[in-house]
Formats: C-alpha cells, structure tokens, sequence
C-alpha cells in the first residue's frame, strides 16, 4: 500500500526527501519550534494547512516533500505539484471541459502540496478553479492538509491571481486554520 501511495503521490522516488535528511538545526526565528515539529503529521490530523515561506535554499520544498513522504508511510493519500504545474491542469481542464474532475481529483488526496506560489500567474478562470479547489478542501471532512511553498509573503499572492475578490475568499479559507511559517537562515 505504501509504495502504491508515493508512486502515486508524485513525489521524487529516486532521492527521496525525508525528515531525517533535513538539517531543521540551521532554521532560526520565531518559527523555528514548530518546523521541528513538522514530522509529528499534527497539521494533516488536525485539519491545518501549512504554509513554507522563505527566501530559495532554505529546504521549503524538501520539508514539503518530506512532509507528503510521511503521509503516505502513513498510509495517506498524498499529491505534489508545482504551481505552475496547477495552473496547465486548470488549463486543460477547461480546454477539454473536465474542470470538475480535476477539481474531484486535487479534493480526494489527504495531503496536497502545491510548490512554488508565485512563480506564475493564474487567468480568471484558474483562479475561479483554485477558489472552487480550496473551498472544497475547506469544507472536507476528515484528515486533510494542503501545502504551500513560496518566495512570496501569502499577501503578496494576489499579484499572481487574477479575479481578486475569488482568491482573497479562497486566502481566507486556507489561512483560517493554518501554520505559516518563515523560514530563514540565521544573520
């Protein structure tokens, strides 16, 4: 089952990130704690959802990844993406007119990563795609977390969606119960 679930998850099978291979000692700041806190899983059980902030080469996407490893040696459904990667599914979807199965599909997993907000930017009807995505999330019942990573502070995101009023609404949602942590190197 394990192996069913990170062959699906599409995270890096042939170097995996874990936990173990993260050195949490060079991550400083008010954050700090609850970073090495992550393995415990509490976000995903509790219905939160994270947020990795941080300049490049902090370890935001091994931590991400690591954290979706996890779940699924836990025996949950995992899924990782990049933004970009998000963006061409919405794309797609409304190109072929399967937005409400892909949209069905990125609600199944327990655990969604979505890598690199803010390296792209979403049209409309993305957006609307990514607020329908989240609202559904939001409302899910059970073990549930979504994953972020980004460069970018999540008030500066707007800039990357278009339809404003539509995000703010899916910012609220997964900002209400979450942990945003920032990450830094030490000065």
């Amino acid at each position: 089952m394990i192996d069913f679930l990170l062959r699906t998850s599409r995270l890096p099978l042939k170097v995996p990130k874990t936990f173990d291979g993260y050195d949490f000692d060079r991550i400083h700041g008010k954050d700090s704690a609850s970073v090495r806190n992550l393995p415990s899983l509490t976000e995903v059980y509790s219905g939160k959802n994270i947020a990795l902030i941080g300049p490049p080469g902090v370890g935001k996407t091994h931590l991400a990844e690591a954290y979706g490893r996890s779940c699924c040696e836990n025996g949950l459904k995992t899924y990782f993406l990049k933004a970009s990667e998000l963006k061409e599914k919405f794309v797609n979807a409304r190109k072929y007119g399967r937005e409400a199965n892909v949209i069905n599909g990125l609600v199944k997993p327990s655990c969604l990563i979505i890598d690199e907000v803010g390296r792209c930017i979403f049209d409309r009807e993305s957006t609307s795609m990514f607020f329908d995505m989240i609202d559904r999330r939001y409302e899910k019942e059970g073990t549930n977390c979504m994953i972020f990573t980004s460069n970018k502070q999540p008030n500066d995101w707007l800039e990357f969606f278009r339809c404003d009023d539509d995000l703010k609404a899916a910012l609220d949602r997964l900002f209400d119960q979450s942990g945003t942590f920032r990450l830094h190197y030490p000065l």
